[in-house]
């Protein structure tokens, strides 16, 4: 960027939302701007990562962020030692969360290049085994945390206890299942990152191969040569696919279209056919079900098996579809199809050495690019699915206890505060006393609500400080999109016009009318034919896709979800837009086109 460009605010100039006053005592000290240290806050770029917290934080759920930042950096920095890449550096302004990714010196990245050499090779020449090991692991903690409950002290123990010399009391158990479920949620983050930091690497690896080999090839180009993946987080949609055509196939469709769920499985359980259907249904409730509208980081996100008005929304939508006479299903043979031609057509651009390089970079990425996406629906969907449900018994335990109103509010604790509420309510019961918690907790937790819904009524700044000249760091680029040429539009953001510029994420042209969402509760309002346009997409919106005709967001790269769930349902994209959430309206008519990167409003 020119000098003549303006910088982006300093954090601390933001200025706090009307009715948010105090919104820093919501987040641990670590998490803000400290002033103290502002010389060395300014001198770093941030940049908002509304790509994976599109809204702003309860107390808790900074565990959340708290534990994706602390293990990504673990495995660039301590475990794998990825040459070019250190963690990202977060804090929270406003409720929302920035990331500036700390780079590694340039005169120290040759030295790591052996050591990830070895490490990153014992994977790549072993990733099958382990990752079947690595699946273990998680199904194993997933069940762990199936286990943990949180039951309510008694009145008097039991005869047992005391005559068995036990030694302890009932609130032992409480101590022990929180911090079982908050240490299996750490570990379960540490898994996250095992594989998928060296997925990224082995997609920049081949990436940067093919800049070399070919400098004028479009990224979209290279992201092309390895789609059409059989990814398991597009299972859940395609159970639902199958659940449709197997309804209109047993003459069950009205059975299915009756009242809520429970009138709908009533109506079909008592029609012919109707066993074999059931039995489908309860098939693909465990574990497909397990499987959130949002991204699984908030503890307001919805689920599919505790909301199964959620599926049942989406599967009534595809019997429509499939009596209409249309295809639902992702047309992976023509991806494969273009991915083969594409692959065959650069190949033959190149001499036989390089070659034989470009196969042996591109057979890799194939084998480990399917867990940049399957790792979600483990994870982000199923753990974090079970994790929540937990945290929630155990809010209402403690509601019931006296310490609030409602079972939600715990969330507007952090996970400290709540573990001395269990003290609070342990030890009150052990001395014969009331609780101190209901005289303290629900007026904090009524000014901590208003201060966070002051807080969502605000976008915030989508970045701070002065951008590098040139951004390089490749998990920046690939994932969040964050470019030299994304800064500068973000810039540029309130200049008049009647078009944005974004990545060109995948490719083809549509026109259609907007529809701009903003939470994934507003889904059900797409008609076919939209173009959706939303700060960010999540995985568990793959329903949708097929009634869109594109999609646009502010944030995200050509490894976003976003990109990848459109080239694998053959839309045009555009992403990392800055804004298009904010300055189109729901009504206006667009073109996406996905093969330059811009979208324009025709009326």
């Amino acid at each position: 960027m020119d000098a003549k460009t303006p910088m982006f605010p300093s954090a601390f100039d933001v200025k706090t939302p009307q009715g948010a006053e105090g919104w820093e005592d919501l987040y641990p000290y670590y998490t803000r701007f400290q002033a103290s240290r502002r010389e060395e806050e300014d001198g770093k770029f941030w940049f908002c990562n509304s790509q994976h917290w599109p809204n702003p934080f309860r107390p808790f759920d900074t565990i959340m962020v708290d534990y994706a930042t602390k293990c990504l950096g673990q495995y660039n920095t301590r475990h794998l030692l990825v040459p070019p890449a250190n963690g990202v550096d977060y804090r929270i302004l406003n409720g929302y969360v920035y990331f500036s990714p700390i780079g590694v010196a340039p005169e120290d990245i040759e030295a790591r290049v052996p050591q990830f050499m070895e490490r990153a090779g014992h994977y790549f020449g072993n990733w099958d085994d382990l990752l079947v090991n690595w699946k273990s692991k998680v199904l194993a903690a997933i069940a762990d945390l199936d286990t943990i409950s949180f039951k309510e002290l008694p009145e008097v123990e039991d005869l047992e206890v005391v005559i068995g010399g036990l030694g302890q009391d009932s609130t032992t158990q409480l101590f022990e299942q929180y911090d079982k479920a908050i240490n299996l949620c750490y570990r379960l983050w540490q898994y996250h990152f095992e594989f998928l930091n060296l997925g990224y690497a082995a997609y920049l690896d081949f990436f940067g191969f093919m800049k070399e080999q070919i400098p004028s090839i479009p990224d979209q180009a290279i992201a092309k040569m390895v789609q059409g993946v059989d990814s398991e987080l597009f299972r859940p949609d395609d159970e639902l696919k199958k659940l449709a055509k197997l309804a209109v196939d047993l003459d069950l469709v009205d059975a299915v279209m009756t009242g809520s769920v429970d009138d709908a499985l009533a109506a079909v359980s008592a029609a012919p056919n109707g066993a074999q259907w059931i039995a489908a249904w309860e098939a693909a409730k465990d574990p497909w079900f397990n499987f959130t509208s949002g991204n699984g980081f908030y503890s307001t996100d919805k689920y599919w098996i505790d909301h199964l008005d959620i599926p049942m929304s989406y599967l009534r939508d595809y019997i429509g579809r499939v009596q209409s006479g249309d295809d639902i299903m992702r047309p992976t043979a023509k991806l494969i199809a273009e991915r083969d031609r594409i692959t065959s057509e650069y190949r033959e651009m190149m001499d036989e050495e390089a070659q034989e390089v470009f196969d042996g970079k591109l057979g890799l990425s194939r084998t480990v690019f399917p867990y940049v996406e399957d790792h979600n629906f483990y994870i982000e969907h199923w753990a974090l699915g079970v994790f929540w449900r937990k945290m929630r018994e155990l809010s209402e335990l403690l509601s019931k206890q006296g310490f609030w109103a409602d079972s939600d509010d715990m969330f507007f604790l952090s996970r400290g505060e709540v573990r001395e509420a269990i003290w609070d309510y342990s030890q009150a019961w052990a001395i014969g006393t009331d609780i101190h918690g209901s005289q303290v907790w629900p007026d904090e937790i009524a000014r901590r609500r208003k201060i966070h819904s002051a807080l969502a009524k605000e976008r915030p700044q989508p970045a701070l400080n002065t951008p590098p000249e040139v951004i390089t760091e490749p998990f920046t680029i690939m994932l969040w999109g964050i470019t030299s040429e994304a800064v500068e539009r973000w810039v540029g953001a309130d200049e008049d016009g009647d078009g944005l510029k974004g990545m060109a994420a995948s490719p083809g042209i549509a026109e259609g009318v907007a529809r701009v969402l903003s939470s994934p509760d507003q889904l059900s309002e797409l008609q076919k034919g939209d173009i959706l346009v939303t700060p960010v997409t999540a995985p568990s919106w793959a329903p949708v896709f097929g009634k869109i005709s594109a999609a646009v967001t502010d944030i995200g790269g050509m490894m976003s979800h976003a990109a990848i769930v459109c080239r694998e349902y053959g839309l045009p994209a555009v992403t990392g837009t800055g804004n298009a959430a904010s300055k189109i309206k729901t009504g206006m008519r667009l073109r996406v086109d996905g093969n330059t990167g811009t979208v324009t409003v025709l009326d």
